[in-house]
């Protein structure tokens, strides 16, 4: 058990810092080298390694990226971030549109791709509008955190969740209790950020905008949205989350009729290889009875269920998500949803807490990480200056959503 605490620690390390010069290592070689760590200290055996990788949720993460790759290959995203970011008329409604926009992608999208797509075109308006980045940035990846929470493809912890789910809620009834959740926290979220930076957003008009329209491919973006369809259909009829999302993504390159090596460059084939060590890390964890350790002081008010076990739990989300982010904890927590009164109460509010948490901490999410990375010169921001804003901004989403969930709860739609 202390070589596979020690090792898991270790790469954690690695994880949730810079990337260290003297290794020249990131994050997803550091979850790969972890993982190998493991089967060489003797914690797992090779095969039990790869039996450790859940392939449905690998197979679903490229399905949805596979799609979004196609929509960027399309210049869909340009043109969607072209639209807000000229025809909005003052530095608040900037704000409140890229908010939105970015909430509303990441609810269908991995939320990750919409960050990777949007930071460059959101930084080059904001610098051409003389705007101080920080809130724009805040509000990107906060709202691609906050849109993602709505579907159990949104983000990765969230088809982590929907996957072990197994339709305990479906797809549908999931989005249908969570999109009321998701609008209110993405209201908030443009609130707050107004609020936050009232003396640094410039009131008034901004000067005019020459960026140039893009060039979509109407064709292409058309096939893609119309398999982006396919997929929430498929989803929405039952079938699993892996199967639709490799189902519409076939589809599509079958009638894409563009060459598809361009639009598979543009998938993070490296955060799937981030998924498939922090699978084998995490099952090493498990296996050396580390994890039962922990969740057992926490066990019997989680399993008694009511207000305080659902507190409990929620907060014991928000705080590990901000340890060891919101991914890796959700891995070990859908082991536990199982033994609660009412799992798919469970499973739905991990799937809530995780995401919110993400906003916390710039570590708490692979979201904000991939932002302020993206974002250049711009990008440096303090840990506690981050969590400055952030723990504002998840004080508030958490407390809307506890409301509408409460509410929900005693609809008896939960």
């Amino acid at each position: 058990m202390t070589a596979a605490i020690v090792l898991f620690a270790a790469t954690y390390l690695c994880m949730a810092g810079r990337p260290l010069p003297f290794l020249h290592i990131d994050r997803p070689t550091a979850a790969l080298v972890g993982a190998v760590a493991m089967v060489v200290a003797g914690v797992l055996t090779i095969d039990q390694a790869f039996a450790a990788i859940d392939l449905q949720v690998i197979a679903l993460l490229l399905g949805v990226m596979l799609l979004a790759s196609y929509l960027a290959e399309a210049r869909f995203f340009r043109f969607a971030a072209w639209v807000v970011l000229t025809r909005t008329r003052s530095a608040r409604s900037l704000l409140w549109g890229i908010v939105f926009v970015v909430g509303g992608l990441s609810a269908l999208l991995v939320n990750d791709t919409v960050c990777l797509v949007l930071t460059p075109l959101v930084m080059a308006v904001v610098v051409e509008a003389e705007l101080p980045p920080l809130p724009y940035l805040l509000a990107l990846a906060s709202a691609s955190n906050l849109g993602g929470v709505v579907t159990f493809t949104g983000n990765p912890q969230n088809m982590l969740i929907g996957h072990a789910a197994a339709d305990h809620p479906s797809y549908a009834e999931f989005f249908l209790l969570a999109l009321p959740v998701g609008a209110l926290c993405l209201t908030l979220d443009a609130l707050v950020l107004s609020w936050m930076f009232r003396r640094e957003l410039p009131r008034g008009p901004l000067p005019a905008r020459h960026a140039a329209r893009p060039l979509v491919s109407w064709r292409l973006a058309a096939r893609a949205l119309a398999s982006l369809a396919l997929f929430v259909v498929l989803a929405f009829s039952g079938v699993s989350l892996a199967g639709a999302a490799m189902a519409a993504a076939a589809v599509l390159i079958l009638v894409a009729q563009v060459p598809p090596r361009p639009v598979l460059q543009r998938v993070d084939w490296s955060l799937l290889l981030f998924f498939a060590g922090l699978f084998v890390l995490v099952g090493g964890l498990a296996r050396s009875g580390a994890l039962q350790r922990a969740f057992a002081g926490a066990e019997p008010i989680i399993a008694r269920g009511g207000v305080a076990g659902d507190a409990v739990f929620a907060g014991l989300t928000v705080l590990v998500s901000n340890l060891v982010s919101n991914v890796p904890f959700v891995m070990v927590a859908v082991h536990w949803v199982p033994a609660m009164p009412e799992p798919a109460w469970g499973y739905g509010l991990l799937a809530i807490a995780s995401t919110l948490a993400g906003n916390l901490t710039l570590f708490g999410s692979v979201a904000n990480v991939i932002v302020f990375e993206a974002a250049g010169p711009h990008r440096e921001i303090g840990f506690f200056r981050f969590v400055r804003h952030g723990a504002v901004i998840t004080a508030v989403t958490l407390v809307g959503a506890s409301a509408v969930l409460a509410v929900e709860r005693l609809l008896g739609l939960w």
